[in-house]
């Protein structure tokens, strides 16, 4: 009767893994007697099991257990292992001169990363996402966005918004649609649960994460979730970033799940401030460097330089007078 027992114990725990069970539901699950001495054996069967580490202890109630998702090891050296070269993204341009962003050369992008824009609001965020859209329509990208949909009326359809659509419109030196008028995108209306709705082996451009002010160190779990379901594809989430904080909203934990990091501040009153935070792999050192950028009609990326801090005020606006700095208009940079 015992192994009997354990051989329905373990069919059962073997489609359950992942979830917490308790001897109380194992019992009607298995449909035991209470009057049979198998209702108390089968304490002694989930102890066993816990050695083997198919289930473990969970929490302080007795009784309960975390069915363990059970895991095979991963060959790595095996006949014909494909070796995978760089995802080759393309980085947006600076629309006057058609270059791409001088930087971009230098960043290694693999398939699975996560290239995370986090910046300060009304400088640049959805300009360098839809950019970086566009620069990769072939590649059929997918775009989420609180700002790209709404919904129409009272019915579960959505349309896109008047802004977005005019962004679109003004990236004129793209094609949207194919030979045949069909969007080269996929526009999901997506607000929450964004790894649920990644579609793999694609580029996702989630514009942007929002979480609640209490759970913004979920942050780090949410980039997870979707790095375990791009697969072969390429994620962009763009995140909010207070004018005075170093980091977006969640802090170390967007780096922690982050390959390459791009922060996005106010440089002047009409111009954007684009820093590199954090480069995974690179094939030479980009990692602090600052670029000033200006934004026309909302979407094009214009007059698109390195900076450098100021050699005169050392990036502190003020010289030693107590003067503003006139070699750099008191930013704390000069064009490098």
């Amino acid at each position: 009767m015992a192994e009997r027992l354990s051989d329905k114990l373990r069919e059962y725990l073997q489609t359950a893994q992942g979830r917490v069970v308790n001897l109380k539901d194992l019992r009607v699950e298995l449909r035991i007697d209470p009057n049979s001495p198998t209702w108390e054996s089968l304490g002694r069967e989930m102890r066993r099991l816990v050695a083997e580490k198919i289930v473990r202890p969970s929490g302080r109630n007795d009784g309960v257990y975390k069915v363990v998702t059970q895991v095979k090891p991963v060959r790595v050296f095996i006949k014909d292992r494909e070796r995978r070269i760089p995802f080759q993204l393309f980085f947006p341009k600076d629309f006057d001169t058609g270059m791409e962003m001088n930087f971009a050369e230098h960043i290694v992008i693999r398939e699975g990363d996560i290239i995370t824009i986090g910046g300060v609001s009304n400088y640049g965020k959805t300009c360098l996402a839809l950019n970086f859209c566009g620069e990769n329509i072939d590649y059929f990208p997918v775009l989420m966005g609180n700002e790209y949909t709404t919904r129409i009326g009272d019915t579960d359809l959505y349309e896109p918004t008047p802004r977005f659509i005019n962004r679109l419109d003004n990236m004129d030196w793209i094609e949207w649609t194919n030979g045949n008028g069909e969007d080269k995108f996929v526009l999901l209306p997506v607000r929450d649960d964004y790894a649920e709705h990644i579609v793999k082996d694609r580029i996702n451009i989630i514009d942007w994460i929002n979480l609640e002010g209490s759970k913004l160190y979920d942050i780090g779990k949410v980039m997870e979730n979707i790095k375990a379901e791009v697969g072969r594809g390429i994620a962009i989430p763009v995140l909010q970033k207070d004018e005075t904080a170093p980091l977006p909203r969640g802090k170390s934990f967007v780096r922690d799940f982050s390959d390459c990091l791009l922060l996005v501040d106010k440089f002047t009153e009409t111009e954007s401030l684009l820093t590199i935070d954090k480069v995974k792999e690179y094939t030479y050192p980009v990692i602090g460097r600052k670029f000033a950028f200006g934004i026309k009609e909302g979407i094009k990326i214009i007059n698109f330089r390195e900076i450098t801090q100021c050699p005169t005020c050392h990036g502190k606006k003020w010289t030693r007078a107590g003067t503003p700095c006139d070699e750099c208009n008191q930013t704390g940079y000069i064009n490098k």
